[in-house]
């Protein structure tokens, strides 16, 4: 019974092809940041330092690149950009192995104004070929698939870069980008429901409102808990003596989050978007108890089920609070939210290790920021501008619109 809704999903059409490229296409998304890591501070020698100075340029030059896109997106369609994107990503990665640090990290920046928004792309075509009633079994399919694509794509680039050499990741992560663009370009798969239909342009003030700003706010706190705890695992780990198994560890807290967006798809009703939130963050507050690693992968047990289902559920509220005609848009803001939260996570738990010295507190420090965005979000979503545009109840306010 509980596969219905997911036989159901994947026997609509385009649906089963549109997630499998999606996986190959995250792969290289995936890898970027510990390639580069890796090629400035062993292959050019200026160390993690300069390496995370390198991956900043990058994140911040996405952030204001995704909303760009998903605009492109929108106007002018989908295989418009995505001979955009590629043409300066596939064009920045075949030449970043040959170029010095310094031209490296302005040549981020610029690149990641156009980056290639597998993520956001597939969500607003999910929007646009699911049903409302099984939104939230495609999102959390599409959830599942990005787990998976984490614990392969750094593995395997961390295996070429280490085996071969950083440069040969580098343009391996070009040409993954190329044949992925063209797997998308091919496929063309929707952007909107229904042929013509709302085409004509949609106030901004009609839909950037407090209910989508709620919402992208809570999704920036919650990246801040998931990237916060990457590092915090590790931190933990390292401190007692057990950073052998942080892999292991990691894997697990995967395995968990694979689990709850598994069963985030399959139930009839899900919990709301707040209370995933709310509860993500008050359960990775106090992991740092556990006394060893084999603890620690079970007392991620309770935060690690609800890491897929809060980006699923985050994903499906902001399809259903935008008309289809800015939908691209909208689903570039929320990768940027994402981006944003996930850049301040890490640098948050290592400030707070740094500082305590205990890295128990990692974890800590990991809710305690994503609480804070929590908090932001319910307080403007309450005082926010109000909601011409309603297709949804509101997302931090009760509900969910689930079938």
């Amino acid at each position: 019974m509980a596969l219905t809704r997911y036989r159901a999903v994947l026997a609509l059409p385009g649906v089963r092809a549109l997630l499998l490229v999606a996986m190959l296409a995250r792969l290289p998304a995936t890898s970027m940041a510990v390639v580069l890591t890796l090629h400035v501070a062993l292959t050019l020698e200026r160390g993690y330092a300069a390496a995370g100075l390198l991956v900043a340029a990058i994140t911040a030059g996405a952030a204001f690149g995704n909303p760009l896109l998903g605009r492109i997106t929108d106007r002018y369609g989908l295989r418009r950009m995505l001979l955009l994107s590629t043409s300066v990503q596939v064009s920045a990665w075949l030449a970043a192995p040959f170029v010095p640090y310094g031209a490296l990290v302005a040549g981020g920046f610029l690149a990641g104004l156009l980056p290639l928004p597998v993520f956001g792309v597939v969500r607003q075509a999910l929007a646009a070929m699911v049903p409302v009633s099984f939104r939230r079994t495609a999102y959390s399919l599409d959830s599942m698939s990005v787990e998976v694509a984490y614990a392969l794509g750094p593995a395997l680039s961390v295996v070429l870069a280490t085996q071969v050499s950083t440069r040969a990741a580098m343009i391996g992560i070009a040409l993954a980008l190329l044949v992925s663009a063209v797997l998308l370009y091919l496929l063309n798969p929707p952007t909107r429901e229904g042929a013509g239909q709302e085409t004509e342009p949609v106030p901004r003030r009609s839909w950037l409102t407090a209910p989508l700003g709620a919402v992208l706010l809570g999704t920036a706190g919650a990246l801040v808990v998931l990237a916060g705890t990457d590092v915090a695992i590790v931190a933990f780990l390292e401190q007692k003596g057990e950073v052998r198994w942080a892999g292991l560890a990691i894997a697990a807290w995967c395995v968990w989050s694979l689990i709850g967006g598994f069963v985030h798809g399959a139930v009839p009703r899900s919990l709301s978007l707040s209370t995933l939130m709310l509860t993500l963050c008050l359960f990775t507050i106090p992991v740092g108890l556990a006394e060893n690693w084999w603890m620690l992968c079970l007392v991620l047990i309770p935060a690690g089920a609800l890491c897929a289902p809060t980006v699923a559920a985050s994903s499906e509220t902001v399809s259903q609070l935008v008309p289809g005609s800015v939908r691209g848009t909208a689903m570039g803001l929320h990768a940027s939210a994402m981006t944003v939260g996930a850049a301040l996570g890490a640098p948050l738990v290592g400030v707070a290790v740094d500082w305590t010295g205990e890295a128990a507190w990692g974890f800590a420090a990991a809710g305690l920021g994503g609480l804070v965005f929590i908090l932001a979000a319910v307080a403007y979503r309450r005082w926010g501008p109000a909601q011409p545009f309603r297709q949804a109840p509101a997302p931090l306010d009760g509900e969910p619109a689930n079938p």
